[in-house]
């Protein structure tokens, strides 16, 4: 033990799930400090800063860990015995379905820690003497592609939502290019199309776009709703005339990057213009009124959020809710409840792009599956939310408070990164019964046939920075790893999609067999894929259990790898490795892929000839390289199958340095596979896929 480290804090974090010492990227020891622990541990309401918070802090977590108070929900697996807490045991017990049958009833005899197993898995309520528990039931794995019905060996695309274009959409994606990529993937053979997160913003400040920078992953962007579906072309066209935004629109329109926000105040004027209407349509009206009963609570609170968010950013209060006068911080307030009727009709137009924003990106999913995807759209979960958005200021038992997530120096960023993002407090999913991690799943997964996790290592830990500290100076926070994939599997099986896990970084030694035996695919990207020489591995040696894709968003692209434009930017930024000659390393590797290659027959010449100077042939033998992987799905971004140089992200700089999230499409969505590259790549990919 550090002798700087108090043995009872060491002790304490220990209990709370906080590692006091990991290995990192290098498979080197750390040790955390003490006053990160203390900032970690206060964070998860377990104080640390005395030794009487220590002593009670560790009498809290140590009934907690021996069950001496029952949860508020438990998991279990579907054919096997249901562990019962030890405040359970020896009394009466029955499980019921929600609407009250009983399904299994007895007495616990003394010493007897379970009860019988339930064969079926869902939703249940146990009862255990006069206490009763919500009761997950899940199938041993995750809903996988073997599940899917006409499926074989299946490939897709990933798009960047924002990035796509059609005529007419005033210079961003939405749902309507959306469905027109959909279907023109889907006419090359296509069985998926993955898209980036589309959570909810923040309507009053378009300029905080980043997609895994949400207010909220329980709802979605409203930007991405085609105006024109709403009331017709005609109606469109008239309120774009009322607002003199016909130039404004085309303008924005061929921007060679998005203009996030003019295009987001010229879609939110004509939105708001079309809601003005919606009165007079009695039965639009009465379909959006049963929506917005339907989602309940949770609807009404983000689109108060939105109101009150927008209202004091007016009024010289901009960024989260905690700049707010303090009698707003509490979303059950008087304050709030009597500002939400003094502006019903603001948070009635919130709720209502909701309602649009759903029927939109319903529609896509049922078009993918009308082209024929045997999956369709597999959506993207962000692995964090805006501290000052809309999740947390609506479920603030859920999330944390004064820590952010992000990751240690790794292969990707030797300087480690925080996201500036809080999430899920695994004491607070404990004490809710996981209720908003339930709802976030099936938020994600409303209208897709599958779902990315986003830094699926979040399930077992997440590394988590005290607020003011550099992000070297975090620490790994465990969470209820079994509970979360337990909940992940049903949810999944009741929903019938795939679930795909981005388990890249620094990822714990038996973190992909476990996620894998419960059906969850990994990712494994081409760059990464090395033998211990440095050489690429061949498609064969690739894992079973993972999607096998070239690039993702935060890597560089293969023709901007080949070409060295990564390498470029790495320099521009600052984030390049000065005692590395990184173009003389990339010259060596380039002569390696080609080796590969060629190898594998995805390129022309088995003897491996000099690389190519042409991007061309590389783009189309990579993606036939990767598609020949035992890989049970794999996935190409856009960029790879076009040849494009860019890279959606380049994690780290601002936009002011590189242009995230802002790089459009080169063509509209229905002319994008046209192209004689996209061609040819999308031919390989779907000749190396039909193989066996």
């Amino acid at each position: 033990m550090n002798a700087s480290i108090d043995d009872r804090l060491a002790r304490l974090a220990e209990l709370a799930g906080v590692d006091v010492r990991w290995r990192d990227a290098h498979d080197q020891a750390q040790v955390v400090r003490p006053d990160t622990l203390r900032a970690v541990l206060r964070a998860l309401d377990l104080p640390a800063d005395s030794s009487g918070d220590i002593d009670a802090s560790l009498d809290r977590v140590e009934r907690e860990r021996e069950g001496k108070q029952m949860p508020a929900l438990i998991t279990a697996e579907a054919g096997k015995p249901l562990n019962v807490p030890a405040a359970g045991r020896g009394r009466r017990y029955r499980v019921t379905t929600d609407i009250g049958t009983t399904l299994i009833e007895g007495e616990l005899p003394t010493g007897a820690t379970s009860i019988d197993a339930l064969l079926v898995p869902g939703y249940y309520r146990l009862q255990l003497g006069d206490e009763d528990v919500a009761l997950a039931v899940a199938p041993s794995r995750a809903f996988g592609v073997e599940d899917v019905r006409g499926a074989d060996r299946p490939w897709g695309v990933a798009v960047q939502m924002a990035a796509l274009r059609r005529p007419g959409d005033g210079g961003i994606g939405d749902f309507s290019a959306l469905e027109q990529c959909a279907r023109a993937a889907a006419e090359k053979g296509a069985d998926a199309l993955a898209i980036s997160p589309l959570h909810a913003m923040f309507a009053a400040a378009p300029e905080r776009y980043s997609p895994y920078s949400p207010s909220s992953r329980l709802f979605l962007n409203a930007l991405y709703v085609d105006a024109s579906t709403v009331n017709g072309e005609q109606m469109m066209r008239a309120v774009i005339d009322t607002h003199n935004l016909r130039q404004e629109l085309a303008e924005l329109e061929w921007l060679e990057l998005i203009d996030w926000p003019r295009a987001a105040r010229a879609r939110m004027t004509i939105l708001r213009s079309l809601f003005e209407g919606v009165s007079v349509d009695f039965a639009h009206a009465e379909r959006f009124m049963a929506f917005r009963r339907e989602k309940g609570e949770s609807l009404e609170r983000h689109a108060r959020f939105e109101a009150l968010h927008s209202h004091f950013s007016a009024h010289g209060r901009p960024g989260g809710w905690q700049g707010w006068p303090s009698e707003f911080h509490d979303p059950t307030s008087p304050d709030v409840a009597a500002f939400a009727r003094e502006h019903s009709r603001e948070v009635a137009f919130h709720a209502y792009l909701q309602w649009l924003a759903a029927q939109g990106l319903d529609s896509v999913q049922q078009a993918a599956r009308d082209a024929g995807m045997a999956i369709g759209l597999v959506a993207d979960l962000a692995v964090g939310a805006d501290s000052g958005g809309s999740h947390a200021w609506s479920h603030q038992r859920e999330v944390l408070k004064g820590l952010s997530v992000g990751a240690p120096p790794d292969a990707l960023n030797r300087l480690g990164q925080d996201w500036g993002l809080t999430t899920f407090s695994p004491r607070g999913l404990l004490a809710t019964g996981f209720a908003g991690f339930i709802g976030m799943l099936r938020a994600a997964l409303a209208h897709a046939g599958g779902v990315r996790i986003d830094h699926v290592l979040g399930l077992k830990r997440l590394w988590m920075v005290p607020h003011g500290a550099g992000a070297t100076e975090g620490a790994y926070v465990r969470y209820p790893l079994t509970d979360m994939l337990r909940l992940i599997a049903l949810e999944s099986h009741l929903h019938r999609a795939i679930v795909i896990g981005e388990d890249l970084g620094t990822v714990p030694s038996d973190f992909r067999q476990t996620i894998g035996d419960a059906g969850v695919l990994g990712i494994r990207v081409l760059w990464f894929e090395r033998a211990a020489d440095g050489g690429f591995i061949a498609p064969s040696e690739w894992s079973p259990k993972a999607m096998a894709t070239t690039s993702t968003h935060d890597v560089p692209t293969v023709a901007g790898w080949w070409s060295g434009k990564d390498v470029a930017w790495r320099k521009l930024t600052g984030l390049d490795n000065p005692a590395i000659d990184e173009m003389a390393e990339r010259a060596r590797d380039r002569d390696l892929l080609w080796r590969a290659l060629c190898a594998s027959g995805a390129a022309w010449d088995e003897n491996a000839p000099p690389a190519p100077d042409d991007i061309s042939p590389v783009v189309v033998a990579a993606a036939k390289h990767v598609a020949g992987t035992p890989s049970p799905l794999t996935i190409f971004p856009i960029e790879d199958v076009l040849g494009l140089h860019e890279q959606p992200n380049l994690p780290g700089p601002t936009d002011a340095v590189h242009p995230n999230w802002r790089r459009r499409m080169p063509d509209s969505s229905s002319r994008l596979f046209d192209g004689p590259i996209a061609h040819a790549t999308c031919v390989a990919i779907a000749a190396a896929r039909t193989r066996s």
